[in-house]
């Protein structure tokens, strides 16, 4: 096993390591617990927004998570050209929920899957396609700054569903609060004060405690485990598909945003090595992103790319293995095919996942700094950079109304934090001199990605 290393985290499985299967199907769950609830949530959102049936919002549901275990294997094991062959765990991003919402709302649910389909294929296509030419453009400085707006941004999130979820009657209530806190502490001092597999459980061993104290107080609803069918079957174009101009540019910019957040991903994946991902690594991730979404699309499910969340779950167990993710991948299979099964994981609380997820979120900001810190040489240019990239990319995050002036299509498009923060690095970091600067630098003083960069 991967021992300490200077530039990357004690990993306790490395990238192509087996672990024993038992321990592989627990570290697997431990991915998917986190992901599906806030993965499933969009479905449920759009559903309620579009006016659907109870029949076709179960529908929705299975399909976003059958399609997220699809794209999940493909990203760890890759098909041709399409995958990163690295441990990326995919799921549907709430980033696409308010055009989803609102497109289908006023133009039916046709208009949002055509205008997935078509932008799906194209932006993803052509931003893999050349990313060789690229790649120079986004350097440690750009794609730490991203991975630090990705897990910083989330935050609120995750206290959101520590408190109880965005509209519960007892948002906020000590007894939510208490749940929240119960997994948070049980994950931190597991994670921090035990090893082997306790630590590499950490997560998962804090959330199911966290369960079943719910459970001892009354708050788990296990309606939706009882009203669930056993088998759920892909139906090709349930809901149709058309086209629209301004809700088809729409969707292509979200998916630019999409995979700017999946360049970030990857790029807190393989810090945990040290490293930033390769170019193989950045076209088959940035493929599958595209091509499973537009896959998804025809038979019902909602836009999957990559989810930070279990991001830090990598680097707060330091396992890394693909081949861990994509038995995760199957599991969500399994679940997207047996809604039986897939509604146990539904029952749980949403205050229980919220301690987690500020771990995870908070890990993956931490990720992010260590990209830069292990990469940059924190001079004036770079802090300037970084100041000023996360300034604004902070800025639209916590006071979105500071835009209302702007016409409608520019606020959704600056009021994105990762494109803001990844936009403003990515163009100061290209202009302003430096050997870190595309424009700038020369490939032959060009140092490894492991080495610091001095600017000055």
């Amino acid at each position: 096993m991967p021992g300490n290393t200077d530039e990357g985290i004690d990993l306790a499985y490395g990238l192509e390591e087996k672990p024993p299967l038992s321990k592989s199907f627990l570290l697997a769950l431990q991915h998917v617990s986190v992901m599906i609830v806030p993965s499933t949530a969009v479905a449920f959102i759009v559903a309620g927004a579009a006016g659907l049936s109870s029949a076709d919002t179960t529908f929705l549901v299975q399909m976003v998570i059958l399609f997220a275990g699809v794209a999940t294997v493909v990203q760890a094991y890759a098909v041709g050209p399409v995958g990163a062959k690295l441990p990326i765990v995919m799921g549907t991003s709430f980033a696409f929920v308010g055009a989803m919402s609102s497109i289908g709302a006023s133009s039916g649910l046709d208009v949002v899957f055509g205008s997935i389909v078509a932008a799906a294929v194209v932006v993803p296509f052509l931003l893999g396609w050349q990313f060789k030419r690229l790649q120079s453009f986004f350097p440690p400085l750009v794609t730490g700054l991203i991975v630090i707006i990705i897990g910083l941004y989330l935050v609120p999130v995750g206290i959101q569903y520590a408190a109880g979820g965005v509209g519960a009657e007892d948002f906020g209530s000590m007894q939510n609060l208490g749940l929240a806190g119960l997994v948070l502490t049980i994950s931190v001092l597991f994670n921090l004060l035990l090893k082997g597999v306790w630590r590499m459980l950490s997560v998962i061993i804090g959330i199911s405690a966290g369960y079943v104290v719910a459970i001892m107080f009354g708050v788990v609803d296990f309606t939706p485990f009882y009203e669930a069918a056993w088998i759920a079957v892909p139906t090709l174009g349930r809901f149709g598909f058309s086209f629209e101009l301004v809700p088809l540019l729409t969707f292509a910019f979200l998916f630019l945003v999409s995979g700017m957040e999946t360049i970030g991903d990857m790029s807190g994946i393989t810090a945990a090595e040290g490293r930033n991902p390769t170019t193989e690594e950045f076209r088959g991730g940035i493929f599958a992103d595209g091509f499973i979404s537009a896959l998804g699309a025809v038979f019902g499910s909602f836009p999957q790319t990559s989810f930070s969340q279990n991001v830090g779950i990598i680097n707060f167990t330091g396992v890394m293995s693909r081949h861990i993710v994509g038995i995760g991948g199957g599991i969500l299979i399994v679940l997207g095919l047996v809604p039986k099964i897939g509604a146990i994981v539904t029952t749980i609380p949403s205050a229980v996942f919220g301690g987690a997820v500020l771990i995870m979120v908070g890990m993956v900001a931490a990720s992010g700094m260590r990209l830069l810190f292990l990469n940059i040489e924190m001079n004036r240019r770079n802090m300037v950079i970084i100041a000023t990239a996360l300034g604004l990319g902070l800025g639209v995050a916590t006071v979105p109304n500071a835009l209302s002036g702007l016409p409608s299509g520019t606020q959704t498009f600056f009021g994105e934090p990762v494109i803001v923060t990844g936009l403003v690095a990515l163009a100061l970091n290209t202009f302003v001199p430096g050997e870190s600067s595309p424009l700038f630098d020369r490939a032959d003083t060009v140092p490894p990605i492991s080495e610091p960069v001095d600017d000055d």
